[in-house]
């Protein structure tokens, strides 16, 4: 079967997940990890997402795109793999508001974050990403999970809940910031971009 690649060079479908919140679901101020909604070059401009999917389908009046079977969206070093995605335009079709993806969804950042979930909805306008159904977010060993996370990109917020069934987990490992010696420990710079 072919596969449809579709490039849109106009916002981001990819954001960024900050550090989530603590374990009380409460809502928590992270510093800044690089990344954003999106993703620019080095002259500024806004990098192009391209989707690859089995199947597209354009709903013109709705201002609607529907891609479906192993989709794979992709901005710069950013990419997310659902079975499913709506992509919802504004009415002169010049830029997107809202991105729904479902299926098995999973989202690597360009700074090596991964999340994963039923379902992640991104809304342009209020820069807000949620994941939803068994959420969970991680970086190298730091870990939170819950039913929802919620992430506020403009602010550098996010507030994660959990289910009926069970609560936020969260794991985090401190840095090791003095050697064996006593001196500090300069942290490590990743050679390479993270496998995604």
């Amino acid at each position: 079967m072919r596969r449809v690649i579709a490039a849109i060079g106009l916002v981001a479908l990819l954001a960024t997940p900050g550090a989530a919140a603590p374990p009380s679901g409460a809502a928590a101020q992270t510093p800044p990890r690089g990344g954003g909604p999106a993703a620019k070059d080095e002259d500024g401009k806004t990098q192009p997402v391209t989707v690859d999917a089995d199947r597209m389908e354009r709903y013109g009046r709705e201002g609607l795109v529907v891609f479906t079977g192993n989709v794979v969206a992709r901005q710069g070093n950013s990419v997310q793999y659902a079975e499913r995605m709506e992509v919802y335009f504004d009415e002169k079709g010049d830029r997107i508001l809202r991105t729904v993806s479902t299926g098995s969804v999973r989202i690597v950042t360009r700074d090596c974050r991964t999340g994963t979930a039923k379902r992640a909805e991104y809304f342009d306008l209020e820069q807000r990403l949620v994941l939803s159904g068994g959420a969970r977010v991680w970086q190298d060993d730091n870990v939170v999970s819950g039913e929802t996370i919620t992430i506020f990109l403009a602010q550098d917020r996010s507030v994660v809940q959990g289910g009926k069934q069970d609560r936020v987990k969260a794991v985090f490992h401190p840095r090791d910031d003095k050697a064996g010696d006593g001196t500090t420990k300069r942290p490590a710079k990743t050679a390479a971009p993270c496998d995604n």
